[in-house]
């Protein structure tokens, strides 16, 4: 299939396994969690009654002195342990390179087909000012939250756009599924394409 080149007048080649493929819900869905779960810490730690640092020796005596109750490291006092703990783990979920490629593949035909995917010749700006970057967003109908993808990714980009809430710049090895559906417009430069191509190919 063919893609057409903003404001050049030109068609980009593109593959139909890539950008004209079927969606599939389920695979974007469970490629998008393992992917956030993976950038999870796992890191929260409590303690249990045995872990709490505090006597064990029973708090007053068995009779007499209403609720009977043994150490005061129990999880019903206050500084006592937690009934279940949590633990250090790990969140991450096994999805293999297929799956994760053709999710990409399906988030990309999708957005084509819903006419977000936009391919210019170059993306590219003089100077590492944020007013640069709004002027040159403007061309593409003030998008609240672009994605810009180009081949390597030039510095004065990442610069211009830092201050910009919701743009994003990425170069093709930055790219993830996450990305991409968080976008209400995506700007790939003609090299990206090919790029991805070759990844996904």
């Amino acid at each position: 299939m063919e893609l057409a080149v903003k404001d050049s007048g030109t068609k980009l080649s593109v593959s139909d396994k890539i950008f004209d493929r079927e969606f599939s819900q389920n695979l974007v869905h469970q490629v998008v969690v393992a992917f956030r779960n993976a950038g999870r810490a796992g890191t929260k730690a409590q303690k249990t009654r045995s872990e709490v640092s505090g006597t064990t020796k029973k708090s007053k005596k068995q009779k007499g002195g209403g609720a009977r109750h043994g150490a005061l490291t129990a999880p019903i006092f206050i500084g006592g342990g937690v009934t279940f703990a949590a633990k250090p783990r790990s969140f991450e979920q096994k999805v293999n390179r297929k799956m994760y490629r053709a999710a990409i593949a399906s988030i990309l035909s999708e957005l084509n087909r819903q006419d977000r995917l936009v391919i210019v010749e170059s993306f590219d700006i003089d100077e590492a000012k944020t007013k640069a970057m709004v002027a040159k967003l403007a061309d593409f109908g003030n998008a609240q939250r672009p994605l810009i993808v180009t081949e390597d990714g030039s510095e004065n980009l990442y610069l211009a756009s830092r201050n910009l809430p919701y743009v994003q710049v990425r170069d093709v090895q930055g790219l993830d599924p996450v990305a991409l559906i968080g976008a209400d417009t995506v700007i790939f430069t003609a090299d990206a394409i090919k790029k991805v191509e070759e990844w996904l190919a």
